[in-house]
């Protein structure tokens, strides 16, 4: 099969990609686990390739981050077990179809394989960036439904009215700034979920030759 170069938006308006994509949020949707589908995996492809571009990665590098981004939650399909390592083997398999380069294929299906936090290291530029957009995205719409006050994953994401992930302007630092509700959630309620998550973005930044800091409420709490 002759090499193509497979675009972010053959990606993104490819139907068999949209159908994995749909299928696997409504398996996590039965599980009772937050919102997955377009609008995560879009905004995680979007922060993802402009992290890399605001550090001066080429723009086939930026486009390849996107990809893994809009493609890195398909293998919830499967399972929410191990889901990084099904999306990089679906992935891998659909990339090949679609005849993207092998060493492009690569770079992809190691940054899904590499995000999710009980298995992921930074393994590239791609990785590292999907690391840091994805776990970055806490917000209340990715509740569904009536908030479960007593599930601690529902009250923490209702919680968060406001997130950014900010690149300083020196192109040191890398800020996860939120505004959380603590007549919902408190700051322990966050740490709880989110500790092995924040102590991979920050092996994520390290790679990246950044720091990470996490500012809550106006106070940094990671620095």
């Amino acid at each position: 099969m002759n090499e193509k170069t497979i675009t972010y938006e053959d990606i993104r308006s490819n139907p068999k990609i949209r159908t994995y994509i749909q299928k696997a949020d409504e398996m996590l949707s039965a599980l009772g686990f937050t919102e997955h589908s377009f609008a995560h995996v879009t905004l995680c492809a979007q922060k993802a390739g402009d992290l890399l571009a605001a550090l001066g990665y080429s723009p086939r590098e930026v486009e390849l981050a996107r990809i893994a981004g809009f493609m890195h939650d398909i293998g919830n399909t499967v399972n929410r077990v191990a889901h990084a390592q099904s999306g990089a083997l679906m992935a891998f398999r659909l990339l090949e179809e679609l005849g993207m380069a092998p060493e492009e294929v690569a770079t992809v299906v190691a940054a899904i394989g590499n995000h999710d936090e009980g298995t992921a290291q930074p393994v590239n530029p791609a990785s590292a960036a999907l690391i840091l957009a994805d776990k970055s995205d806490v917000r209340r719409n990715r509740v569904r439904g009536p908030v479960r006050h007593h599930e601690i994953h529902d009250r923490v994401n209702y919680a968060v009215t406001n997130s950014s992930l900010q690149l300083s302007e020196d192109r040191s630092v890398i800020l996860l700034r939120l505004e959380l509700d603590s007549a919902i959630s408190d700051v322990m309620d966050y740490f709880e979920i989110f500790l092995q998550r924040m102590v991979l973005c920050k092996k994520a930044a390290n790679f990246l030759k950044l720091r990470f800091h996490l500012e809550i409420n106006g106070v940094l709490l990671v620095s």
